[in-house]
């Protein structure tokens, strides 16, 4: 039987369950009311939405691509869902919008990609302006409110005393594990990722599958999109506003290298718990929301440096 190392515990997925548990026990010692159940719950709530869309942005990330556009993408999508519903009241027809305008996301930002062939960075930090942007003209700059109360059953209910968010991200989680871990495609991810010039010797299909990545992209933002919704029972353009941020540090923390091939579901979960829980903490703490993206930009620094270090 393999026994776990010191060295082994402070890297990859188990270096991060110890840094989880560390911060959890720091926070439940710093504020009485971390460690109660219904914050831990909310925890889990809060972190849905970035866990959904950060499942997304790894399968770009494994491609050796990267989508900025994720948070403008949850935002269009929000918007479009929302005056749908309250223009027709129906509720599959505003589904209906939310998903057609989540694959168009990530086509289009795939079709620039690969058969635009401009670097995905370009192609996404362009779409994420021009698609906020859309958003904003949409709506003329104003929230978009009034929607049923009912529709707030996906981003505010529970199920016991489980949030509806939570439990639709563990979904999703376990059919993108099994995708990405249990099957060919996950295999190809990689491949394409670490070796461009031996994946087309293998006849992998390099274009398809990069399109792939970023079509699911587009629809897990858009997911995103619309549990932030529900959850406000209201729209607006600038919602999701720096969601990207979070979304890279939860792959990056996970272990996910920039340069494609590396990185598992796993490690994600656990590096958007890790910022989730960071957040949470601060708040719980009183501390000012500025100081909490200085923490999560040196935090993208600190991971990347790790990465660089263990791949020499």
């Amino acid at each position: 039987m393999k026994t776990i190392k010191g060295k082994q515990l402070l890297q990859g997925e188990w270096g991060l369950l110890l840094i989880l548990v560390v911060l959890c026990l720091v926070f439940s010692f710093l504020s009485a009311t971390f460690s109660s159940l219904s914050n831990l719950l909310n925890i889990t709530r809060q972190v849905s939405i970035v866990l959904i869309i950060s499942i997304g942005m790894l399968c770009v990330v494994l491609c050796g691509e990267i989508d900025l556009s994720v948070g403008s993408t949850a935002a269009l999508v929000g918007v479009g869902c929302a005056v749908t519903l309250k223009a027709t009241g129906s509720l599959p027809l505003a589904l209906l919008v939310t998903l057609v305008l989540s694959l168009a996301a990530g086509t289009v930002n795939g079709a620039l990609t690969v058969f635009g062939k401009i670097p995905s960075f370009i192609v996404t930090l362009a779409s994420m302006w021009i698609i906020r942007g859309i958003a904003l003209v949409w709506t003329s700059g104003r929230a978009v409110s009034g929607l049923p109360k009912g529709f707030a059953f996906l981003g505010a209910g529970h199920i016991g005393i489980i949030p509806v968010s939570t439990i639709l991200c563990l979904l999703l989680i376990l059919i993108a594990f099994f995708i990405l871990h249990q099957t060919r495609h996950g295999v190809y991810f990689r491949a394409i990722g670490s070796n461009l010039e031996a994946s087309k010797l293998s006849a992998i299909p390099i274009k398809k599958y990069k399109m792939i990545a970023f079509i699911i992209a587009g629809l897990m933002s858009g997911i995103g999109g619309l549990i932030t919704t529900s959850k406000l029972l209201s729209a607006q353009a600038i919602a999701n506003e720096g969601m990207e941020m979070d979304v890279l540090a939860a792959v990056i923390l996970g272990g996910a290298s920039l340069s494609g091939g590396i990185g598992t579901v796993i490690g994600t979960v656990l590096g958007a718990l890790i910022i989730g829980v960071i957040n949470n903490g601060m708040n719980q703490l009183g501390i000012s929301a500025f100081y909490q993206q200085i923490v999560k930009g040196s935090i993208i620094i600190i991971a990347v440096l790790v990465r660089r270090n263990k791949d020499k």
